[in-house]
């Protein structure tokens, strides 16, 4: 009788083992080397609907974001193509934006500034 279980045991251990095994597993792909952009390629997406921005060292594509920004779009588009780390901070008012605008940014980001 013990033989038997011992058997029967075993032979369960390696097929839950091989089930295992043979299971795909869903792993989040490996992120890509991210992309580097230098200040004149920036400069190239200066229109409405290629509006890239470089804030903090960070490019940001936001020609998607434009016309849902809470405020007029004109309002943005004169940094578009530009280093607007300033125009970020302060919202040339002097004025900071909200901690919700600053976690916004990741949506849009595309790589970062090479100098």
């Amino acid at each position: 009788m013990m033989r038997k279980l011992f058997i029967a045991s075993t032979f369960l251990f390696w097929l839950a083992v091989l089930g295992f095994a043979l299971t795909p597993v869903d792993l989040p792909p490996q992120a890509a080397a991210e992309r580097r952009y230098t200040l004149q390629e920036v400069a190239l997406h200066h229109q409405p609907d290629d509006c890239w921005m470089a804030i903090g060292g960070i490019v940001y594509d936001f020609s998607a974001y434009l016309p849902e920004h809470p405020s007029d779009p004109k309002i943005i588009l004169p940094w578009c193509g530009k280093e607007a780390t300033q125009a970020f901070l302060t919202k040339t008012k002097g004025r900071a934006h909200s901690s919700y605008a600053s976690q916004l940014l990741a949506e849009y980001r595309i790589g970062t500034l090479r100098e």
